[in-house]
């Protein structure tokens, strides 16, 4: 049990490669071990007094960052907060998968534990500025680890969630960047491609133009963009924001949508 924890925590501090065996243990001893940390109050120290939506602004139009066939997931149009947390600024957030109708992503289930990330149609694909803006963040070091899209490590990506929430906001939301877009409002792109970075802070920015690529780092099931709004910079002390997509909206959980070049 404590080989489990060592390799859990390298993984998360140092980025080593996830180990196939790690994912194949006995799910009574995970369960215990799950148990025990379940009762620690993690999370609950940065959600804020309610976990419920507060009347807030106006939602904020911007651009789509992506462009293509993507599918909603964690969505706002669903329930507010969409991820279940006010933590990190991320009460108005929403996940986006790419889903072209040429090449489904692999399915989920028991087999295999996990995948290498070029077998999701969102890996590397491009992400773009949703408006005018300032560069404030960005940050690319972390690697791009396996899937966790399997029953199997569905388990681990559990354990592993708690542990990387209490490394810091940095080790969730992995590689990822920040954008001003003025009047209080800031744009968050999370679980970005190592390297892909095409921008640095203090760089101006147009709509439409390319800021990084689609990757799995951070606390991520597999390739996917999780994209904010929030009223900070600062992901420990940011309030998410309601947000619009010109010409999609907001999607529902599991609603595919399009977006052509030329909107984005």
């Amino acid at each position: 049990m404590a080989a489990f924890f060592v390799q859990l925590i390298a993984s998360i501090w140092w980025d080593f490669t996830m180990l196939w065996g790690w994912l194949l243990i006995g799910g009574a001893i995970l369960t215990g071990i799950v148990a025990e940390l379940v009762n620690r109050p993690v999370t609950a120290a940065h959600d804020g007094a309610s976990s419920g939506a507060d009347a807030g602004p106006a939602p904020r139009e911007v651009a789509p960052p992506v462009v293509g066939d993507w599918t909603a997931l964690n969505s706002p149009a669903d329930k507010v907060p969409s991820h279940g947390t006010n933590a990190y600024g991320q009460s108005h957030a929403i996940d986006i998968a790419a889903a072209p109708e040429d090449r489904p992503g692999p399915a989920f289930g028991w087999w295999p534990p996990t995948r290498g990330n070029r077998d999701f149609p969102a890996f590397e694909q491009p992400l773009f500025a949703v408006a005018d803006a300032t560069v404030v963040h960005a940050t690319d070091r972390h690697r791009d680890h396996l899937s966790r899209n399997s029953y199997p490590a569905l388990l681990y990506l559990f354990v592993e969630g708690l542990f990387r929430d209490m490394a810091g906001a940095g080790r969730v939301v992995g590689n990822h960047l920040v954008l001003d877009l003025g009047d209080g409002v800031y744009a968050m792109y999370a679980h970005l491609r190592r390297g892909s970075l095409a921008v640095r802070p203090g760089d101006r920015v147009v709509a439409g133009q390319q800021l990084a690529r689609c990757g799995n780092s951070g606390n991520s099931t597999e390739p996917h963009l999780h994209f904010q709004l929030m009223d900070g910079p600062n992901l420990v002390t940011a309030r998410g924001l309601p947000f619009t997509w010109r010409g999609v909206g907001v999607p529902a959980n599991g609603e595919r949508f399009s977006v052509v070049a030329s909107t984005a």
